[in-house]
């Protein structure tokens, strides 16, 4: 026989509770007024009384994290290596060409330049073209004429 076998007897004496719930009595361990001391209550245990939290402040520093991934940029100079002047670039021709993974479509496509002149190409409307190729200027005058068309003339 060992010590923790041993069991007592007499069952012990169950200890005089007062106050509701039984427990310790008057506040129970929940100090005076407020919101914890009431019944019911559940505050974030993150809460700090309305400043911003450490974890707050550690996501901020950190920096915001964007969940688009980035345009694949494709220099105009591998263009001129692959296609020849006067071709239209689409997304499936860049696929064929081995210059874009099929994963990569769905990011979406960015045309670098310096312009070569002695070549000449035609984009699709999802390829986006830098200014420095002349797509951006390209779209910047045709929204312009568009905005004119639109206005009407005043007599």
């Amino acid at each position: 026989m060992q010590i923790n076998d041993l069991k007592i007897k007499t069952a012990r004496k169950t200890r005089k509770t007062v106050g509701r719930g039984g427990k310790k009595g008057t506040y129970s361990g929940r100090g005076c007024k407020g919101q914890k001391s009431r019944s019911g209550a559940s505050i974030n245990p993150l809460f700090e009384g309305g400043r911003s939290t450490l974890i707050d402040h550690m996501k901020k520093k950190r920096g915001f994290k964007s969940n688009k991934l980035p345009k694949v940029a494709i220099k105009f100079s591998a263009l001129a290596k692959k296609f020849k002047t006067g071709e239209t670039i689409t997304l499936e021709a860049l696929v064929e060409k081995k210059l874009l993974r099929k994963s990569e479509v769905k990011q979406g496509v960015k045309v670098l330049g310096p312009k070569v002149a002695k070549f000449d190409f035609t984009f699709d409307e999802k390829i986006f073209v830098s200014k420095s190729v002349g797509g951006g200027a390209k779209k910047a005058e045709s929204k312009k004429e568009v905005a004119k068309k639109e206005t009407p003339k005043k007599k």
